[in-house]
Formats: structure tokens, C-alpha cells, sequence
């Protein structure tokens, strides 16, 4: 058994990448990465998603003002991930124009298009790391879904659900500790949280984000939960988009 291969070690030193260079992708890196994102496991060999590449500025810098990071106009490429059950209604209205398309619109083919969305981010993002480049995946997309669906022009049955930010990197981040597996990994059922383990996390993600290059500041595993709920937003008009494009119908 390889328990100590390149795979392993790509996987296992993931980091976030922020802060990238002037140099753009190229199209062959590109088509690489795009590629890799058509071999993920995807529902009942359904590919229930689409990519678009984003290289219009004016796109990329509203998208960055959205996303309040300015990642997608600074990246070497951008990709916006699309849950996509309209292709697969054009199909079957090809072959069977009388068709019922009830299924497309539920919340179980939603779920299966946005599953779909989430392998395929994950390996163009591992093939981009095991070429040495870096990215962000950036679901502050849904910062405003109404606008992202207007601007893309996306039809019925569609619904954006993940950007990926990709480029070289200009520095390389401290690798950010992670929960204890025992916190995460049960056998035969659901556990609730060892305190304990979870307070003495906390010390250790506060000592990483105090010693963090570049941007130190006072937090842990906590205050960083808690300031996410308590900011109140939800982005409640998430639900009413999802809706608008066709699904949760039944």
C-alpha cells in the first residue's frame, strides 16, 4: 500500500490561497483543469453541472465587489460552478418532446446537480495545487444570486453554486490546524463533541491565527462560529433565487 505518495501530499497540505500573482492561466491550463473536473464522481453518470470561465473584466470586478474579496479579478482565472439540470431538460425534450419534467424541479435532483458542483470544485482545485498553482473556493457568490443568475444569463434549472478562485500563488499561508479526526469521525453512529477536545483546539487555532504572516488576529474555532451566525444575515434571499430558477418544486 503507498501510503506516502504525491496525491497524499497535495491533499495534506492544502492551504487557501489569497494572494496571487499578475500571471494569468493559460488556455492549456485551463483545459487541464477543466478536464480533471470532467472525471469526478458524479451522480448516476448524470454530470448535472456546468463551468464558466469568467474573463470579462467588468464581470470579474463586479464579482469581486459581491464576493467583498476582490478574489476573482485578481486570480489568474476564475471559474463559477453551475448546478445544471437544464441541459438534461433539453435532452429528453429532444427525444421525447411530451415528457414530464416534474423530477428535474425537486429537491432531490437540486441536491444531486449541487453534490455534482462540489466533487467537480474539489478536483479542479487538487489537480490546481498538484500543478503548483493555488485558489480559493468562494461560496460569497450567494453575497447576491439574483444578480450572479442576471449576469450570466443562467435559464431555468440552473443556479450558481460555487466560484473557484485560481492562479499562482505570491505566498504561501501557514498550514491551518484542523479538528481532532475523533470530533469529526465516528464508527456506527452520530457522537456529540468533547468539549474538552474542542477548548483545547481553540488554543490551538488562536496561537496559529496570532502567529499567522500576514494578517495575525485574536480568534479561535469558537469566535469564528459564533461571529459567522451572529452576523444575523442568513442571506435570506438565498432560498427565494433557488426557487425563482425552477427548483425545490416538490
Amino acid at each position: 500500500m503507498a501510503i506516502n505518495n504525491e496525491v497524499l501530499k497535495t491533499i495534506q497540505n492544502h492551504r487557501s490561497i489569497r494572494d496571487f500573482t499578475d500571471e494569468k492561466l493559460t488556455d492549456e491550463e485551463v483545459n487541464i483543469l477543466v478536464n480533471s473536473a470532467q472525471r469526478t464522481s458524479n451522480s448516476m453518470s448524470e454530470q448535472q453541472y456546468s463551468i464558466i470561465s469568467v474573463t470579462d473584466p467588468k464581470k470579474l470586478e463586479r464579482l469581486g465587489e459581491i464576493t467583498l474579496h476582490h478574489l476573482p479579478d485578481k486570480a489568474g482565472h476564475f471559474f463559477l460552478f453551475i448546478a445544471d439540470q437544464h441541459r438534461n431538460a433539453q435532452i429528453i425534450k429532444h427525444h421525447k418532446p411530451d415528457a414530464n419534467l416534474e423530477a428535474l424541479h425537486s429537491a432531490d435532483k437540486f441536491l444531486a446537480s449541487v453534490h455534482d458542483v462540489d466533487l467537480a470544485v474539489q478536483n479542479t482545485l487538487l489537480t490546481a495545487e498538484s500543478m503548483g498553482l493555488g485558489g480559493t473556493i468562494m461560496g460569497s457568490i450567494y453575497n447576491n444570486p439574483k444578480e450572479i443568475i442576471e449576469m450570466f444569463n443562467l435559464p431555468e434549472l440552473t443556479f450558481p453554486v460555487l466560484g473557484l478562485a485560481i492562479g499562482h500563488p505570491a505566498s504561501m499561508p501557514d498550514l491551518k490546524p484542523r479538528i481532532n479526526n475523533e470530533l469529526i469521525h465516528f464508527e456506527n453512529g452520530y457522537q456529540e463533541p468533547d468539549m474538552q477536545i474542542i477548548e483545547k483546539f481553540d488554543k490551538t487555532l488562536n496561537e496559529y491565527y496570532k502567529n499567522r504572516k500576514g494578517s495575525k488576529r485574536d480568534t479561535n474555532f469558537f469566535k469564528n462560529i459564533w461571529s459567522d451566525i451572529a452576523k444575523g444575515n442568513y442571506r435570506k434571499d438565498l432560498l427565494p433565487a433557488i426557487k425563482s430558477q425552477g427548483f425545490l418544486q416538490g
